[in-house]
């Protein structure tokens, strides 16, 4: 029986990655996500391949990956749209800043392997690892539905999009859900200093044992 199975891959971006990492002797390559989609998991299988060359080859440039929650972005009031309402972010939403502040540490701190933002990116990703079956559940019952407001998406909507050409205009950084949307994460804030917040523990543990 004739294989039905397509492997679709992304050779030209892989190749254009390798490329400007060509000969160089230090720097690093930050790659952004959303957790738990589908492009993202293709993002880290680049991520993991060129790491592995990278090592081999004994470079100095190093790769690490920035997996984001929902963000109050515009993306939702221009993304391309087929759903009957219109599109939103998968709650709990952050503010896009706390994103940006992640991905440039990460560019300045590229030696770690991934950075996580939000307590929903690390529930999703370890929960994914422990009990993909469950996750694969909770998505099939919540995704579709999380993924829309209670607006009907009206025939101006769904041919308002960036799908083809940019849309005209400064649109701005944040969206349309901003009542709701988180500007603080402390779990953002401890990805990116695990190892000051590590060293605190382990001091006041010792203290606490000399007093003893």
């Amino acid at each position: 029986m004739a294989n039905r199975w397509q492997l679709i891959d992304r050779p030209a971006e892989f190749a254009a990655i390798r490329s400007a990492l060509t000969g160089k002797e230090s720097g690093g390559v930050v790659l952004v996500g959303a957790a738990g989609v589908g492009k993202t998991t293709l993002a880290r299988s680049i991520t993991e391949s060129l790491r592995t060359e990278l090592l081999n080859e004994h470079s100095g440039v190093h790769v690490t990956m920035v997996q984001l929650p929902g963000l109050n972005t515009t993306q939702f009031q221009l993304v391309r749209t087929l759903l009957p309402r219109t599109p939103r972010p998968v709650a709990p939403v952050y503010q896009p800043e706390i994103a940006a502040r992640a991905i440039v540490h990460a560019a300045d701190h590229p030696q770690r392997r991934a950075y996580w933002v939000g307590g929903s990116t690390a529930l999703a990703i370890i929960g994914n690892r422990l009990a993909p079956w469950v996750a694969d559940r909770y998505l099939a019952r919540t995704a579709v539905e999380g993924q829309q407001t209670d607006l009907p998406a009206d025939e101006h909507r769904r041919h308002t999009d960036y799908l083809y050409e940019p849309v005209p205009g400064d649109h701005g950084s944040h969206g349309s859900f901003d009542d709701e949307a988180k500007e603080h994460s402390p779990q953002a804030l401890l990805s990116r200093h695990r190892g000051a917040m590590a060293a605190g523990i382990a001091a006041g543990a010792a203290a606490a044992l000399l007093r003893r």
